[in-house]
């Protein structure tokens, strides 16, 4: 059973939130009782999603947005502030995962579109998020890496890269920002049940049994564990954690 949390008159951002971990931290985030911005590049998907939300009696709003264009990240965030007064929790989630490539093969375009979504999505919304709570003198962020921020894995050189910047973006920023009020952290999923996993699964880039068998807890995560990490670095129950990689990968980097 997870904590209970009373998120009552707060305001939460979450990107890549129309499915997986996003949608499942947005959910628990209006369970808890805050008021929740989905932000999400697939539009019709994000607003279903906050549609789903507003008919179970809580306050969601869906906000197409591409992360990769600081522009509409910028004005995901206004709006988010805009529709509910404040910003109080965010969770930077939205990613992508491209096929596996030898290092040496890989194609710039392909580089740069990891980087643009993977780190400079985070480093956008993570900047925006900024300028409101540091104005409101508190807050939480939670950035998404992967247990690939914390190793490395052949065929996976640009993914990485990225999810190693998301912990130098958030060990920085927590730096700055934790006489400010604002606690940034950031959670390193393994293995999780997600659209994106089955489709590394049936595009045979996955052995799913392998994959089980190489962590303690020999099973895939669900999103709902990683929802519940991500709550509780934004509750009160971690209010002298920040700067901190958490992982939430049932034992992997444990080896």
């Amino acid at each position: 059973m997870n904590p209970a949390y009373d998120f009552t008159d707060r305001v939460a951002f979450v990107t890549g939130a129309s499915s997986g971990m996003g949608l499942a931290t947005a959910r628990a985030f209006a369970e808890a009782g805050a008021a929740v911005a989905l932000a999400d590049i697939d539009a019709r998907a994000v607003s279903a999603a906050a549609r789903d939300l507003g008919a179970a009696g809580h306050r969601a709003l869906g906000v197409p947005c591409d992360v990769s264009d600081e522009q509409q990240v910028a004005a995901a965030v206004d709006s988010t502030v805009a529709a509910f007064g404040r910003l109080d929790m965010a969770y930077n989630n939205a990613g992508v995962m491209v096929p596996p490539t030898d290092a040496a093969e890989e194609s710039a375009e392909q580089f740069d579109l990891v980087q643009a979504v993977n780190l400079r999505g985070v480093w956008a919304s993570m900047k925006h998020e900024l300028r409101h709570m540091r104005a409101q003198g508190g807050g939480a962020v939670v950035n998404c890496s992967s247990l690939g921020g914390l190793v490395g894995n052949p065929g996976r050189a640009a993914y990485h890269a990225s999810k190693h910047g998301v912990l130098g973006l958030t060990r920085s920023a927590a730096l700055e920002y934790g006489a400010r009020g604002v606690r940034i952290n950031v959670v390193c999923p393994g293995t999780i049940s997600t659209p994106m996993v089955d489709a590394m699964v049936a595009h045979g880039e996955l052995d799913l049994a392998r994959a089980e068998a190489g962590q303690a807890i020999a099973r895939l995560g669900s999103v709902e564990e990683v929802a519940a990490a991500v709550l509780w670095l934004c509750s009160p129950g971690a209010s002298y954690v920040t700067g901190v990689a958490l992982p939430v990968d049932g034992g992997y980097t444990a080896q």
